[in-house]
């Protein structure tokens, strides 16, 4: 039976490895004699050990990701996933380029820790998507339980009443973050 585009689930994943096997065995080894050729300094080569470790990393982070389009079933819950499985390669290609050029690493930082605020609400999206289906009432939940104390140094502050009134606040704090996060970081730019 001949495999179509609509099929992709069936022809992604093996194209995938094929691709990323070919580019292993042709560029590193490119690179390395390009290296030893040339007689680079210290910055060059720790520049290329960072760029292995990227060609390491994004293929992997990209399997991950590649496996959760393969397998959507849960939409609600691998919607945030596949967004904060994007941190990996957005991390590893900051640090690389920063490495590579520092006059551009603010610029790149900027946008990293734009899209770390998007993550860190995703997240809060994730968990209450979580816990939503774990457990439908969880407002109830979170009210027979026991009241935590703060911890240092926020042990003087009253503690927070549980339920709604907890979930509200987590979600307040987490929102403002994303907004104060970027706005800072721009103004630090």
């Amino acid at each position: 039976m001949p495999c179509t585009c609509a099929e992709w689930r069936r022809w992604i994943r093996p194209l995938v490895l094929v691709l990323y096997a070919l580019l292993l065995v042709a560029v590193v080894p490119l690179c390395v004699w390009e290296l030893q050729k040339d007689k680079v300094g210290t910055h060059s080569k720790a520049w290329f050990i960072a760029g292995v470790f990227v060609f390491l990393t994004i293929p992997i982070s990209l399997w991950g990701i590649l496996q959760h389009m393969v397998h959507y079933t849960q939409p609600e819950l691998q919607k945030p996933i596949i967004r904060i499985l994007w941190m990996v390669p957005i991390y590893s290609l900051d640090s690389w380029l920063g490495l590579r050029y520092p006059s551009l690493a603010i610029y790149v930082d900027t946008c990293r820790e734009c899209y770390e605020a998007y993550v860190i609400y995703n997240f809060l999206v994730f968990l209450l998507n979580f816990l939503s289906n774990q457990y439908p009432s969880l407002v109830l939940m979170l009210e027979v339980q026991q009241q935590q104390p703060h911890l240092p140094p926020l042990c003087c502050c009253p503690p927070w009443p549980m339920g709604e009134v907890l979930l509200f606040r987590c979600k307040l704090g987490v929102l403002q973050y994303t907004v104060v996060r970027p706005v800072t970081t721009v103004i630090a730019l």
